[in-house]
């Protein structure tokens, strides 16, 4: 590609700009965002060629631009773009909710959504902004794609083999189909941890809690370092779905709770021997997955 535009040179765009380049997949990338701190900072760490706030600037020549921005800014941004769209310009995002995208960018594209395919990379980390991007954060990672019937073939071939080019592994799904999925498996773990160390820091014995937080805490809370921004705007964006996930989660701490009051360790034991198994085997699963010599 001649030129990329990312719109939030942060942990997602900063580690996309960053892979794309050590791919040699593209000749200039552009950065585009709210803070001019952020874009100094990106533009130091040579992670943007060039940076501007001017849309028209930006768009201009454009083979490719990433929305790596929370998705509640999906539809203002998509606004400001939209007048200087160019015929052969893709867009795509990263956004972890898919359905709001959609409607945000219907609404603000109009006939010419088919020029946006929504993406998701499945991969971060607990730090962010352009100090945190990893040229290697998306080797081996799922991006997930949900194209529209709108798009043109080679619009998603090419948002895919930009994905492909950072090492990612593409999957397709709806956009319905990865909100309901991404509730159980990364919204509500997000709202968990974060609920957890909420919980923790408002007891007035917090400091002697933390002081003997262990490795268990540690692994469980990571994601609580994300940025509260973005997870606020993905809670919102998948209301319902989380509502979903939300309530049967808590019908199994019910459940649970009852097993422990009543001292019925049997019961608490199968649960456990459940979920262990169940683990054992997605990580099987990954590792065999992983390994060319394993026959799966």
């Amino acid at each position: 590609m001649d030129k990329v535009v990312i719109v939030g040179v942060g942990l997602i765009g900063g580690s996309f700009a960053l892979a794309l380049k050590k791919a040699g997949a593209v000749r200039h990338i552009v950065g585009m965002g709210r803070s001019p701190e952020v874009m100094a900072r990106a533009l130091a760490l040579g992670i943007v060629d060039s940076a501007t706030g001017s849309p028209q600037d930006a768009m201009r020549g454009a083979d490719l631009v990433l929305l790596a921005a929370p998705v509640a800014q999906t539809g203002p941004i998509l606004a400001r773009l939209a007048p200087y769209l160019e015929e052969g310009t893709v867009i795509t995002d990263a956004g972890s909710t898919k359905s709001d995208v959609v409607a945000a960018a219907r609404a603000a594209l109009g006939e010419r959504v088919g020029q946006f395919v929504p993406g998701h990379p499945i991969a971060g980390r607990e730090s962010n902004g352009p100090d945190a991007a990893l040229a290697e954060l998306y080797v081996g990672k799922k991006t997930v794609l949900t194209p529209l019937p709108e798009n043109p073939d080679d619009m998603v071939e090419r948002v895919a083999a930009s994905w492909r080019a950072c090492g990612a592994v593409i999957h397709k799904l709806s956009a319905h189909e990865h909100d309901k999925v991404f509730a159980a498996v990364s919204h509500l773990p997000h709202l968990l941890a974060y609920a957890l160390v909420d919980d923790i820091a408002s007891k007035p014995h917090a400091g002697l809690l933390f002081q003997y937080a262990a490795s268990g805490f540690r692994d469980f809370t990571r994601i609580a370092g994300s940025s509260p921004e973005m997870w606020r705007d993905i809670s919102l964006a998948n209301r319902d779905a989380l509502l979903g996930e939300l309530d049967a989660y808590l019908a199994q701490l019910t459940s649970m709770r009852a097993m422990l009051a009543a001292s019925d360790g049997a019961a608490l034991e199968r649960v456990y021997a459940n979920a262990q198994r169940a683990r054992h085997a997605w990580i099987s699963a990954i590792e065999n997955a992983r390994d060319p010599d394993s026959g799966k």
